[in-house]
């Protein structure tokens, strides 16, 4: 049990970046980025290449830098062609499946056998024992998470939150949206890639149908971090993307493990789940809709049943 939850642990800090990036373009900058399934496959793609002609700590920063183009092209296409940012999304990610085919050799999945990756040289100059996957995938997002809110304190931080707030506001103050959308999806993007690079390397293979579904995942980790700890700030935003993804994995280790939930019916329960999170505030004012109209039409019943009676009254005393 103790090995599932390292795992689980491991797992949930390696995906924690991908609902931090759609933190960053959903709830900041109000952008639905359907690029994640595929910019995930292109950050571990690159990664897994780099380490097998032996570059692995290189291969981190330039599948970074091949995620922020593909948020890049996203945001060209939203800003500049005037195209939905959902459809945006559906076609880069639809043009990364061949971009990352062609990283990969033109083959659908590449591993890393008898390669240096670098949890196996952080295992090296360690001694932690069977814990150093979790240090290190810890530190790193740890280290991203702080250069994060860092970033959204600073000026142009402030200015991203303001495109997601209010953009005809933004345009009023001089500010040009088409400039920060286009560096808040290169920077979750590249979010998104880092993350695909560590668990790339971490488990030695990347697939090309590696990222199905992971943004349904992410915005389900996204969810159950905000349900833990609320999303009133920066701060609690981007800690509850990583406890999300941590609790998301534990009790996907543990539903494996107890077998409660069959595997089979573990993605229709994460799109449920999602489902509901995000309908959750429609379904809460429309309850509260329906309670007002309950009790108004409840006192009107009330004055009439106390009026009707007294002007009965009144009209007897009249005919007396």
């Amino acid at each position: 049990m103790l090995y599932i939850l390292k795992t689980a642990l491991e797992l949930g800090l390696l995906y924690a970046l991908v609902p931090m990036a759609l933190f960053m373009s959903y709830r900041v900058l109000d952008i639905a980025d359907l690029t994640t399934d595929g910019c995930f496959v292109l950050g571990a793609a690159v990664s897994v290449q780099m380490a097998a002609a032996g570059y692995p700590i290189p291969g981190l920063f330039l599948a970074m830098l091949a995620g922020s183009c593909a948020g890049f092209v996203t945001a060209f296409l939203h800003t500049r062609m005037k195209v939905p940012s959902i459809l945006a999304g559906i076609i880069t990610n639809t043009g990364l499946y061949t971009i990352n085919l062609m990283v990969m050799g033109w083959s659908s999945n590449v591993s890393l056998l008898k390669k240096s990756t670098v949890f196996s040289m952080f295992k090296k100059l360690t001694f932690l024992g069977d814990w150093y996957a979790a240090t290190l995938a810890f530190l790193i997002v740890a280290t991203v998470s702080a250069l994060l809110m860092a970033f959204l304190s600073t000026r142009l931080g402030l200015s991203i939150r303001a495109t997601g707030d209010n953009i005809d506001m933004v345009r009023a103050s001089s500010i040009n949206p088409t400039f920060t959308i286009t560096v808040g999806l290169c920077l979750a993007n590249a979010m998104t890639a880092l993350s695909g690079a560590m668990v790339g390397q971490y488990q030695k293979t990347v697939d090309i149908n590696g990222g199905t579904g992971i943004v349904v995942i992410g915005l389900a980790c996204l969810i159950i971090g905000e349900t833990v700890l609320g999303r009133r700030s920066i701060k609690k935003g981007v800690i509850a993307a990583v406890i999300g993804s941590i609790v998301y994995r534990v009790i996907y280790a543990v539903c494996l493990y107890t077998k409660v939930i069959p595997v089979e019916f573990l993605k229709l329960l994460t799109a449920a789940i999602v489902a509901i999170a995000i309908a959750f505030p429609a379904l809460k004012k429309m309850v509260l809709f329906q309670k007002r109209k309950s009790a108004h039409t409840s006192g009107r019943r009330f004055v009439k049943s106390k009026t009707v009676p007294a002007e009965a009254d009144v009209s007897g005393k009249g005919d007396e």
